[in-house]
């Protein structure tokens, strides 16, 4: 049986479970649910719930064990008998139980509770298995292919055919250089535009202003690609990196740079906006009642009471920087070298990664495992710098609470 029909069938008995629950319950309290331990509804959701999730566990169960172990069930019918099976026991149980005594509400609060559990153990389960998956095809590239000439190496030039030099250093640098210029751009119109908003804009400006400062967040990172490819590239070109004698090519490390940092500056403007409004209004009446000025109580009061704050959006905003692909592949070309000509085509990791997993790949080979050691290591990377964004938060956020 199908996985999409087995589910249809397992919320078809729920819903059916919680009628009849019900029924019993408003039978055995002849309609007066004061007489019972927990409301009607209770007794209908334990009936429902039990058999939904049991039944539903023994498909995870199952799709757990074929995933681990390689276990086959030709046409899905053990799993399908045995789920259906278990979520009409499950079901039954529970509603041989109502009686007027039963603590049907103490069940279906523990169940929710364990659905809870979860649905917020997922992102960590999601992680873990995220982790894995490179971890193992790592240790498969590493079998073939120095770590030391990984790590160190100054060249990257795959091969198929063998012979292949695989240094990240050059691709590590372009991500950080294009990360850079990104963060620049970002950071001092994202931070004075938070200012402007939460310190001098009027209530009408602020709600306006906000949210189509907020637009720039939802626009595709493929039309940001295609603005630096179009626009930026050749305007860059034209006006500074020819008549300086720097490059002739539209696709460099400033083009995705500039272009990164303006789908940047929501993120760093929205966040460091809500630190800065944050701040306890106290602290500036304080600043205003000693005499201060508007723009002295904000460079001497306000910025360095929401300074871990900002420092914590920066971080998170070079983590999202260091992330991206589209900007980079139609932005900054293809070029793997060590260069500081931010005029130059250059490329990231994860562009790379692109490449050696896309067409037809040996996955055995080298040069196509390097993709998941490239991405274990921005994952490191990312993962670093969001660590280290929550620590600042955290560390000197109660100096000024």
């Amino acid at each position: 049986m199908p996985g999409g029909v087995l589910f249809l069938i397992l919320c078809t008995i729920s819903a059916v479970g919680y009628v009849m629950g019900r029924r019993k319950a408003v039978s055995v309290s002849g309609g007066d649910s004061r007489v019972m331990h927990s409301l009607l509804p209770y007794h209908g959701w334990n009936v429902a719930l039990a058999a939904f999730l049991v039944g539903l566990s023994v498909m995870v169960l199952w799709s757990l064990l074929r995933l681990l172990f390689g276990f086959t069930d030709p046409g899905n019918n053990i799993v399908s008998v045995l789920s259906l099976a278990a979520a009409l026991l499950a079901g039954w149980t529970n509603y041989a139980r109502i009686e007027r005594n039963y603590r049907a509400r103490n069940v279906v609060e523990l169940m929710m509770k364990g659905i809870l559990i979860f649905a917020s153990s997922i992102a960590i389960f999601t992680t873990i298995a995220i982790v894995l998956s490179m971890l193992f095809e790592t240790t498969h590239f590493f079998r073939d292919y120095s770590w030391t000439r990984f790590f160190f190496g100054l060249k990257w030039s795959p091969n198929f055919s063998g012979n292949s030099d695989l240094g990240m250093l050059p691709l590590l640098w372009g991500t950080l250089y294009v990360s850079f210029i990104a963060l620049l751009v970002a950071v001092p119109i994202g931070l004075f535009a938070a200012i402007y908003l939460s310190e001098y804009a009027g209530p009408r400006l602020r709600a306006v202003a906000k949210p189509m400062l907020e637009i720039l967040a939802g626009i595709p990172t493929i039309v940001y690609g295609l603005f630096a490819l179009i626009t930026v590239g050749p305007i860059l070109r034209d006006y500074f990196a020819q008549p300086l004698g720097l490059a002739d090519s539209g696709s460099s490390v400033m083009t995705a740079g500039i272009v990164m940092g303006v789908m940047l500056i929501p993120f760093v403007s929205s966040l460091s906006d809500d630190i800065i409004n944050a701040v306890p209004q106290a602290m500036r009446d304080g600043s205003y009642g000693l005499g201060a000025t508007p723009s002295e109580t904000i460079k001497q009061v306000v910025i360095p009471a929401a300074l871990p704050g900002i420092v914590g959006a920066i971080l998170l905003a070079a983590s999202r920087a260091i992330g991206e692909t589209m900007i980079v592949v139609m932005g900054a070309g293809a070029a793997a070298k060590l260069s500081l000509n931010p005029f130059e085509a250059m490329t990231t990791v994860t562009v790379k990664i692109v490449s050696q997993l896309t067409g037809d790949t040996d996955f055995a080979s080298p040069e196509t495992l390097v993709a998941f050691a490239l991405g274990i290591t921005l994952f490191v990377l990312t993962l670093g710098l969001n660590v280290l964004a929550l620590y600042i938060v955290r560390r000197y956020r109660e100096q000024y609470e």
